[in-house]
């Protein structure tokens, strides 16, 4: 899919195969949350999809994390229906024995003491971080054989949500979308949809319409809706004058599927991370990361928030589960300026990228420069 970047306004169109079924075209030698690392407790596996590779997790007796791909290599039964003693898992089949972070075969028990131990097998193991209460699995390019532990050290760091005090409060949500990551992306990235999709008493409603004037800028990797005062039609916002401080926002986009927004009223804030990951063909998970110390004391405010939060990011599930539908048929569809331009960037950010990790060259940005644009929500 080629949709138009530049910068005269009008429609882009494109069939809606472009975006529906298999991903073809998605984004490795990168990091991805695979799931809550508070699951990983004791000697208790737990499985997760990525980028339609299954994985096996598990937590270490040092406390250190791990990431498998689900499959033994000797027969392919997967590593999660055997056993894990803390430090080892056993396949359950010939009961061979891999170190976990390394993906090194320890023990083949069928070998005899004529044979001689085969040092080099090893199961696929990817580089894992516990971050903001994820485990971020490193996935990379298909065929470009397994990341050595000498070398993950300079691997990307691992994403992390900026936090700007000491004492906070945190939540996490998740919800699994019925769609590609492409249609998961653009709808986390559109401006346009709040009033319609996110109608509430307590966040906002179709009424409360008016035109908008936003300030972007390229970053590494992505654009930035540069610092403004959010939306005064947005009642969660309202709330932050309570502290009779200037309220000012910032919204980033970093490949390959992170959203940063962070929120800032004096010493008070609020940030939040949310990604979208592709597990199967076609299918995604969104998930939000929130931290914040506005109304610190207040008793109950992470519930509250949390209930709330739920709310929204169901309102996007439901309207995600309701556009696959519409996306059986392959309609034609369009992208418009300027409430569809973030979209836009993204499709000409992500060609940039792959055309970059397939060439070796550096990437090259598509947007040279700071854009303003317009849009009414």
């Amino acid at each position: 899919m080629a949709p138009d970047t530049a910068a005269g306004r009008g429609p882009a169109f494109f069939p809606a195969s472009d975006l529906l079924g298999p991903d073809t075209s998605l984004i490795y030698n990168d990091w991805y949350p695979a799931l809550r690392s508070a699951q990983l407790r004791g000697r208790k596996m737990a499985t997760a999809m990525l980028l339609g590779i299954p994985l096996v997790l598990g937590r270490k007796e040092d406390g250190s994390i791990f990431a498998m791909r689900d499959s033994c290599p000797h027969r392919g039964i997967p590593l999660s229906c055997g056993w894990f003693d803390g430090s080892a898992v056993t396949c359950k089949y010939h009961g061979w024995v891999f170190e976990p972070e390394s993906g090194q075969c320890m023990e083949i028990p069928s070998l005899t003491s004529q044979d001689t131990h085969p040092r080099r097998i090893y199961a696929t193991a990817f580089p894992c971080q516990e971050r903001d209460g994820y485990a971020w699995v490193y996935i990379p390019k298909p065929g470009s054989g397994r990341v050595r532990m000498e070398a993950r050290d300079a691997l990307p760091a691992v994403p992390e949500l900026p936090k700007f005090s000491a004492r906070y409060r945190s939540a996490h949500l998740t919800a699994d979308l019925p769609c590609n990551i492409d249609h998961g992306i653009i709808g986390l990235m559109d401006p346009a949809h709040g009033p319609f999709v996110h109608q509430a008493w307590w966040w906002r409603s179709r009424h409360s319409i008016h035109e908008k004037e936003k300030h972007f800028e390229p970053i590494p990797q992505g654009f930035r809706m540069s610092a403004h005062t959010p939306s005064a039609n947005s009642a969660p916002y309202k709330l932050l004058g309570v502290y009779g401080e200037p309220i000012e926002t910032t919204i980033d986009f970093v490949l390959p599927n992170r959203r940063y927004e962070t929120l800032r009223c004096g010493d008070k804030w609020f940030a939040s991370l949310t990604t979208v990951t592709p597990t199967t063909p076609g299918n995604s998970r969104i998930d939000v990361y929130g931290a914040w110390n506005v109304f610190y004391g207040v008793p109950f405010v992470t519930a509250v928030a949390r209930f709330f939060g739920v709310r929204f990011v169901r309102q996007d599930q439901i309207t995600m589960v309701q556009q696959a539908e519409g996306l059986k048929f392959n309609p034609a569809l369009m992208l418009i300026d300027d409430a569809d331009r973030p979209a836009k960037w993204y499709f000409a950010l992500k060609r940039a990228r792959l055309e970059a990790d397939e060439s070796g060259r550096a990437m090259q940005h598509p947007m040279d420069g700071p854009v303003t644009l317009r849009w009414r929500s």
